[in-house]
C-alpha cells in the first residue's frame, strides 16, 4: 500500500479533529477517547494512536482546535478595528451569535473544560487556563483603550470589566444550550451594560 503524504495526512487529522471537538462540547475532553472517536470516524485505533500518541495527546489536540476555531470565528473578524469601544461592541455581537448558531452541539469547549478541570492540576487544566487569561487580556487590553478614550464611564476597572463579559458569554452558552428563551438578547443587554453603555 503506498504511503499517504504528509498532506493527506494533516487533512485526515484535521477532519477527525473536527470531529473529536464537536464530540468533547457533549462529552467533555475526558469522555474523548480514542476508541469512542475511532468508531465515530471509521479508523483504527493503532490509526488514531498513530496520530496522537495518547488520549491525553488527543484530548489537548481536541482543545487547542476549539480554541483555534473559536478564535477565527469570534476573534479574528473584528482583529483589524480600532482598539476601543467599537471593536468591543463588534465581539460581543459576534460571541453571541457564535453561541446562538450553536456552533458546537454541546455549547462553548472552553466553558465545558474550565468546568470540567478547574480542580484537576494536569497539562489539561493548565491549556485551559492560559486560553482563559489570554481571552481576558485582550478584553481587559480593549476595555483599558476604551476608557482612556471616554468612550465608557471613567472610573471602569478594565479587568473588572473583562471578568464580567467572560462570565455572561460563558452564561449566555449555557442558557442557549438549555433553551431558554431570549438568552442571547439578554446575553448582549447585560454585556453592554457591563460597559456602560
Amino acid at each position: 500500500m503506498p504511503r499517504r503524504s504528509a498532506a493527506a495526512v494533516a487533512d485526515t487529522r484535521g477532519e477527525v479533529l473536527d470531529v473529536a471537538v464537536r464530540r468533547a462540547s457533549i462529552d467533555g475532553l475526558d469522555g474523548l477517547t480514542i476508541g469512542r472517536l475511532a468508531d465515530e470516524v471509521s479508523m483504527s485505533k493503532s490509526g488514531l494512536h498513530g496520530m496522537f500518541g495518547s488520549k491525553q495527546e488527543l484530548q489537548a489536540a481536541a482543545f487547542e482546535r476549539g480554541v483555534q476555531d473559536f478564535t477565527r470565528e469570534v476573534w479574528e473578524p473584528v482583529s483589524g478595528r480600532d482598539p476601543g469601544l467599537r471593536r468591543l461592541l463588534a465581539l460581543i455581537d459576534r460571541w453571541i451569535a457564535y453561541h446562538r448558531r450553536r456552533t458546537l452541539p454541546g455549547g462553548c469547549l472552553v466553558t465545558t473544560a474550565t468546568i470540567e478541570f478547574d480542580a484537576r492540576p494536569g497539562p489539561l487544566r493548565d491549556a485551559v487556563t492560559v486560553a482563559r487569561r489570554r481571552m481576558h487580556a485582550a478584553l481587559a487590553a480593549d476595555v483599558r483603550t476604551a476608557v482612556e478614550a471616554g468612550e465608557v464611564p471613567a472610573g471602569t476597572d478594565p479587568d473588572d470589566a473583562a471578568f464580567t463579559l467572560y462570565a455572561l458569554a460563558s452564561a449566555a452558552s449555557q442558557a442557549i444550550q438549555l433553551g431558554e428563551r431570549g438568552a442571547a438578547a439578554r446575553a448582549r443587554r447585560c454585556m453592554r451594560a457591563a460597559l456602560g453603555v
